[in-house]
């Protein structure tokens, strides 16, 4: 069975507004002076860049029911939600942990090694580091958010992993497969791989093969995003599974200590959404906690 037509717009959809928000991040980089880097990041860009990724984050996250709704009535699954996800509480927090802030600075100490290090085009440099952030945060808040409303959907007993070709080697040998509605999602930087929920009578018509994959690309590409020497030996009758390390680089949100939404005070620990479903003893144990957080309401 193809990707299910639901999930494939809203795959469209989510890309267009990561473009949109990563076309803004560019133009806010150019206002950064390479002679005063902390300053005009102070003063003229820092506030406007995270101002400007968090909107794009809860814009991102507040997709994620509608989306939920229309794939599941596309694949006839019938299904009712507990709660409904919040969009502002997947704004203004870094995926990994930290703050936003903080990461958002990155791409200046990037920019400072590339002038440490006497390189020709410092702020190209930093620049793509900044994108890399920002693409990177506004997938995981899309998956985040969309992770929640399964959460608060217990008809919905776990999700497959879709591809959006071109993928690494390391996606390509999950594609297809089913996890438990609160396993966390793999992903590395730029990962742009979506769920599709499941319950048990359809999970299995859902399964693609990452052979099918590695074999509708070309040698050139093989090679790209397989490296030469596993594209080679899979060609040779490898089995992919065996030859690509899926887990390498691979990682799942972690959580931050910023004060929560709702009020929380500052300095207490707020768990990110995937780390509650992993960490959950139950499904209403998983609900509550999400609502505490502020991530359904």
């Amino acid at each position: 069975m193809p990707a299910p037509d639901a999930s494939v717009r809203y795959y469209r959809i989510q890309r267009a507004a990561t473009d949109s928000v990563v076309r803004r991040a560019r133009a806010l980089w150019r206002d950064v002076d390479l002679a005063n880097l902390d300053g005009s990041w102070r003063a003229r860009v820092g506030k406007r860049m995270n101002g400007l990724v968090s909107a794009g984050q809860a814009l991102i996250a507040d997709g994620a029911d509608a989306y939920l709704d229309d794939v599941l009535d596309e694949l006839g699954i019938d299904t009712s939600s507990a709660a409904d996800v919040a969009a502002a509480g997947f704004a203004g927090l870094a995926s990994d942990g930290r703050s936003l802030d903080g990461l958002l600075y990155e791409p200046i100490i990037r920019t400072k090694i590339a002038v440490s290090t006497r390189s020709q085009t410092p702020m190209a440099s930093g620049e793509a580091s900044l994108i890399r952030i920002v693409t990177t945060q506004l997938q995981d808040a899309s998956r985040a958010s969309v992770a929640a409303g399964i959460a608060a959907r217990p008809q919905v007993t776990g999700y497959v992993r879709m591809l959006n070709p071109p993928s690494c080697g390391r996606c390509s040998v999950l594609a297809g497969k089913r996890f438990r509605w609160n396993t966390g999602f793999q992903r590395h930087p730029h990962c742009d791989c979506r769920h599709i929920p499941t319950d048990e009578s359809i999970a299995g018509d859902l399964t693609t093969d990452p052979r099918a994959y590695f074999d509708s690309l070309s040698e050139s590409d093989q090679a790209r995003y397989f490296t030469k020497g596993r594209a080679a030996a899979i060609r040779e009758g490898a089995d992919i599974g065996q030859v690509v390390n899926a887990q390498r680089g691979m990682t799942i949100a972690g959580t931050t200590r910023e004060g929560t939404v709702r009020g929380r005070a500052r300095g207490r620990t707020r768990l990110m959404p995937e780390r509650i479903m992993v960490e959950a003893h139950s499904r209403a144990d998983a609900i509550a906690t999400l609502r505490e957080h502020g991530y359904l309401r």
